[in-house]
């Protein structure tokens, strides 16, 4: 099972523990362009990707999307503010694909602590990743322009040029799509 071999990555779980694992989920298919989450929304259940690609963004005061991040096949999506807290959020998750998840929700997480009690370092360490990576994409965006933020976006997701909309990947940059545009022409040419 997909979890399963990403959990393995970070912790060791027996046989035994596997299978207890597996009925804390619940599989969930979303349609493309369906939501996981809008905001205003509490996030009941943080998901696990098995199959395809989620956009997490914000609307600001003017209308327009702001792109967080994007959630492929072996990542996590939801709001971790709202599904800790059960404060409403602030974000949507929506399906840019049809896609598969499996889901658990904050009551079904505790006593999967208790029960298992690797998982609660398994958490923490998807924590400490998420952190820290959201801190270097604000440096990023802060401290370089934009033709070096999308050449590292390149490099680092060099899959999902091909599955995400344009604009959505201008928003993740903090640029207009036609900026966009202009930036793929020029390093084209180079």
């Amino acid at each position: 099972m997909r979890l399963i071999e990403h959990i393995q990555k970070h912790i060791r779980l027996n046989q035994i523990e596997c299978e207890k694992l597996i009925p804390y989920f619940t599989t969930v298919n979303v349609k493309k362009k369906d939501f996981l989450l809008r905001a205003s929304q509490r996030c009941k259940a943080e998901s696990f990707v098995l199959k395809g690609c989620f956009r997490t963004y914000a609307v600001d005061e003017n209308g327009y999307e702001r792109t967080l991040l994007f959630s492929v096949e072996d990542w996590w999506v939801g709001d971790l503010l709202s599904f800790l807290t059960q404060q409403p959020s602030l974000y949507y998750i929506q399906a840019i694909e049809d896609a598969e998840v499996l889901q658990i929700t904050k009551d079904r997480l505790e006593e999967l602590y208790l029960h298992i009690p690797k998982m609660e370092r398994y958490f923490r360490l998807l924590v400490q990743n998420a952190y820290v990576t959201q801190l270097e994409r604000i440096n990023e965006r802060f401290s370089l322009p934009a033709e070096h933020r999308y050449l590292k976006f390149v490099e680092k997701y060099p899959g999902l040029m091909h599955r995400i909309p344009q604009k959505n990947i201008a928003s993740y940059l903090g640029i207009t799509p036609v900026f966009l545009s202009m930036l793929r022409r020029k390093i084209g040419k180079s």
